[in-house]
């Protein structure tokens, strides 16, 4: 995957960029964490400018949250409590969680989104929720950009620092991602075992 990234870049300068930053949203399994930080070393070296990566960048990887966006409006509140109402004890959620969830995100959305946008393995996710909860397009738009901008740029400023070690980023970052996949899945575990117990 590292060579098809590096011939997309190379053949796509900034388009190419935006292009794998949004496909990065949408496809999680390419990682920002290899993208960005060789987007810098190419400033680094030359072929790019540091500004523009970052600009362009974050444009990309918030168009891509916004398709996951879309996507939770248009399963909307209603329809996700029909369906934790139908199917709950797998999701370990009722339809009284949805509106709780609902309204929780409400509240604190614009964190939740500002901060989810920085976590790995939790960056593509956080969008979802924020349709579903019909958050106002535009807050949307402005908190994931605030928070895709801080992740993007200091990923990019230490592709720009580290320059030929570029690749280290993802070697630091990567064991953060499986802790946080593994915590995700290990309390989806202990919910669904305590929910079995209640039963």
């Amino acid at each position: 995957m590292f060579e098809w990234i590096l011939s997309v870049m190379a053949a796509g300068g900034y388009p190419g960029l935006a292009f794998l930053m949004a496909l990065e949203n949408v496809f999680p399994p390419i990682p920002s964490e290899v993208v960005v930080p060789l987007a810098g070393f190419l400033a680094a070296e030359g072929t790019l400018s540091l500004v523009p990566v970052i600009l362009v960048a974050t444009a990309g990887s918030v168009a891509g949250a916004t398709f996951w966006y879309w996507i939770g409006l248009r399963i909307g509140e209603a329809r996700l409590r029909a369906f934790a109402a139908r199917h709950g004890r797998w999701l370990t959620i009722s339809a009284r969680d949805v509106d709780a969830a609902a309204d929780w995100f409400r509240r604190k959305g614009r964190w939740a989104v500002f901060l989810g946008r920085m976590m790995p393995g939790l960056r593509t996710l956080i969008s979802v929720p924020a349709g579903v909860a019909r958050m106002p397009l535009l807050p949307f738009l402005v908190w994931s950009t605030l928070g895709s901008l801080v992740w993007i740029g200091g990923l990019a400023l230490i592709g720009y620092v580290l320059q030929s070690q570029y690749d280290r980023v993802a070697a630091w970052i990567d064991p953060a991602t499986w802790v946080v996949i593994g915590a995700t899945v290990g309390i989806y575990l202990w919910r669904l075992v305590r929910q079995e117990w209640r039963d």
